[in-house]
């Protein structure tokens, strides 16, 4: 016989079950039908639960929490659109493989398509954008009921984390009442010793020795290879990257994302250096080793996908098809620590002219660029200054459109591996502080966030969220009216519309933003006033807005002089 409390006490279970197999944080937000879920999940003491006043801001805030600790969050939503609202984090969550569990709430089955309230139909609501879907019935507590919620909740949590990672989706549809008035009765099915329901082994990819030896005869016979290196997760990836690079006498061509652009085998100006005819003709490879996602640099791209008559192999663990252009030949189903093994197995020596070629051409284009910024506060000078900032250790949250393509063109290579994340699944601009705010509230460093003005203004309310749970974050904003990357697209020479249909000016006093929701602000003009600004960022508590001022026709004269800096050092007389 059923109680009006047993969706209570499976929900309960299920809370428990998370918590069991590992789920530390979720990220709610309020509502009447969520209630039993999120009360749940808060009563449960292993589970942080993050609050928030809107589902956009949750969604990407679990995200940055998963990205923080690589591992399973949690955001739940009550029923209706606010459930659609989550839509946006969801994909980003899917393409950039982030394993985030979606909890949504729903009206019972009796009160859909009847004009009730706050009703959407909610199944399969994110279609092919999810690993798992399941229409989760919690009305009647058995004891095989209770296995089943149990063993439900450790499906989620190891289909979210292992594998390709990414999202799942439980759609619970809640009976009132959706609160419980009366204790609930003590709950024993759980095991015993602690431990989840069903435990269960990440499957490690582990290439059998054929596989290995066929990539080192190749990387043996192919003293001018290259290696592109994407997102990675953690430093001890990128130092293996790094490690097998400098065994084989390879250019690491590594995007900040992967933590790999580290001083000796880095290339850390490559998409400067590639966009020269000539130094892409002279320093043709004769394999490319491809590791992690594919990195962001149009020139990169542009000239691998060129590279079509060669060998170009890719390291790809979690099936993630990095692969646009057609042009890989052999994907391996390793990860970097398989590198070590093929490292081991290559015995010729590196070609020293083949590695002093690329560094001399690294150091042109760090000549061309230095010579190019020394005046002004530019954007790509912001990008340099992040790059080189090490006083303090710091994560560096980075927005999309402009601030990441100057983050990959003008970072500098660093001894050791600086952690730069960035929402470069979906690449979209939502979401981006709600992002920034979810790593900063559980990571072990203090962030920086390099946004535009037009990412800001699109998630500003998150600061509100940053007050409300009182999570330390400085950003820095490039504000230059408008979408400043379309006025690097053809669409800018449309002129009787682009300026108020794509740039889009806006005319946003950010100050009177920034403190109306509860951050400091400060503009600064000059290189040491904004290191300076950073500096006593980080090492205060609260929220700091550092505006730096730009103009989009500046800018994109600046990025020209800059290749043209970069073409001419190339091309100077040694």
């Amino acid at each position: 016989m059923t109680s009006p409390y047993d969706s209570h006490i499976l929900l309960r279970a299920f809370a428990d079950e998370l918590a069991r197999c590992g789920l530390r944080h979720a990220s709610t937000s309020p509502g009447s039908r969520s209630a039993p879920l999120v009360v749940a999940l808060a009563r449960q003491e292993r589970i942080h639960c993050w609050s928030h006043l809107d589902e956009r801001v949750s969604g990407f805030f679990a995200i940055g929490m998963a990205k923080a600790i690589e591992a399973p969050t949690v955001v739940t939503t009550t029923s209706g659109t606010a459930a659609a609202n989550l839509a946006p984090a969801v994909y980003e969550a899917h393409t950039a493989g982030v394993p985030l569990i979606v909890l949504t709430t729903d009206r019972p089955a009796e009160l859909r398509e009847v004009g009730a309230g706050q009703v959407i139909d909610q199944v399969k609501l994110y279609g092919s954008a999810v690993k798992l879907f399941c229409e989760v019935a919690v009305d009647t507590v058995t004891p095989q009921t209770l296995n089943w919620i149990r063993g439900l909740a450790c499906r989620a949590y190891w289909t979210a984390s292992q594998g390709a990672p990414g999202p799942v989706h439980l759609n619970f549809p809640l009976r009132e009442p959706l609160v419980a008035d009366l204790p609930l009765p003590d709950d024993h099915s759980g095991r015993s010793d602690g431990s989840p329901r069903l435990s269960k082994a990440p499957a490690r990819p582990d290439p059998g020795h054929g596989e290995l030896a066929s990539l080192a005869q190749a990387v043996e016979q192919a003293p001018r290879g290259v290696v592109v290196c994407g997102r990675l997760d953690g430093a001890e990836s990128a130092k293996r990257v790094a490690a097998f690079a400098t065994k084989v006498g390879y250019p690491l061509l590594a995007d900040p994302l992967s933590g790999a652009r580290i001083t000796g085998p880095a290339i850390a100006y490559y998409d400067a250096l590639l966009r020269d005819q000539a130094f892409c003709s002279d320093h043709s490879p004769d394999l490319v080793l491809r590791i992690g996602d594919l990195p962001t640099s149009k020139p990169l791209r542009t000239w691998l996908a060129a590279l079509d008559s060669l060998e170009q192999i890719a390291l790809d663990p979690n099936d993630r098809w990095q692969d646009p252009d057609g042009v890989v030949t052999q994907s391996l189903a390793a990860d970097v620590s398989a590198l070590t093994a093929v490292g081991d197995l290559v015995l010729r020596s590196p070609s020293s002219e083949w590695l002093k070629s690329w560094r001399e051409g690294d150091d042109r284009a760090a000549l061309g660029i230095s010579s190019a910024l020394q005046e002004g506060l530019s954007e790509p000078r912001v990008a340099v200054e992040l790059g080189s900032l090490t006083a303090e250790p710091f994560t560096l949250f980075v927005a999309s459109s402009m601030p990441i393509r100057d983050v990959e063109s003008f970072f500098p290579a660093t001894p050791s591996p600086r952690r730069v994340l960035a929402n470069r699944g979906a690449n979209g601009i939502d979401g981006t502080i709600s992002c920034a705010l979810g790593v900063a509230a559980i990571g072990a460093e203090p962030v920086v966030l390099l946004i535009g003005d037009v990412a800001f203004a699109y998630d500003a309310t998150a600061l509100i969220t940053a007050r409300r749970l009182a999570i330390d974050l400085t950003i820095v904003l490039i504000n230059n009216d408008g979408g400043g990357i379309f006025s690097f697209l053809p669409i800018a020479s449309e002129t009787d519309v682009f300026e108020s249909q794509i740039a889009t000016p806006h005319g946003v006093d950010f100050a009177a933003l920034s403190h109306g929701l509860g951050a400091r602000h400060q503009e600064v003009k000059d290189l040491g006033a904004l290191g300076a600004a950073i500096t006593a960022s980080i090492a205060a508590a609260g929220v700091d807005v550092i505006e730096i001022r730009t103009s989009r026709e500046a800018n994109v004269a600046i990025h020209g002089e800059l290749w043209r800096a970069v073409s001419s050092a190339l091309h100077q007389a040694p």
